[in-house]
C-alpha cells in the first residue's frame, strides 16, 4: 500500500479522497456479500436444497398495523419510514393507538 501524505493535500482533494475511499469500501463489501451468497447457495444445493427454501419465503409481505382514518385504503406495517398520512395525523394530535388496523 502506498503512503499518502494527507498534510500536503488541499480540502477539495481530501474530500475527493474521502468519497473514493467510501466508494471502494462499499464496493468491497458488496463483493464480499456476493461471494458469501454464492458460497451459501452452493452449500445448500450440495445438500439438495435451494437457499431460498431454507431461509423461508422471500418477499413475504408484512401485515398492516396502522390504517389511515381518512382513507382506509392507506395502511402501514409500522416498519420502515412513516408514511406522510401517519405523520400528519400524529402532528394533528391523533394517538397512534387510535389508528391501529382493525
Amino acid at each position: 500500500m502506498s503512503d499518502i501524505d494527507l498534510t500536503k493535500m488541499n480540502l477539495e482533494d481530501l474530500k475527493q479522497l474521502q468519497k473514493d475511499v467510501a466508494r471502494a469500501i462499499s464496493s468491497f463489501q458488496e463483493r464480499q456479500r456476493q461471494e458469501a451468497l454464492a458460497a451459501a447457495k452452493a452449500l445448500a444445493e450440495s445438500k439438495g436444497f435451494k437457499l431460498e427454501d431454507l431461509l423461508g419465503k422471500k418477499g413475504a409481505s408484512s401485515v398492516p398495523k396502522y390504517q389511515n382514518p381518512e382513507n382506509p385504503k392507506e395502511t402501514w406495517t409500522g416498519k420502515g419510514r412513516k408514511p406522510k398520512w401517519f405523520i400528519e395525523q400524529v402532528e394533528a394530535g391523533k394517538d397512534p393507538k387510535e389508528m391501529l388496523f382493525a
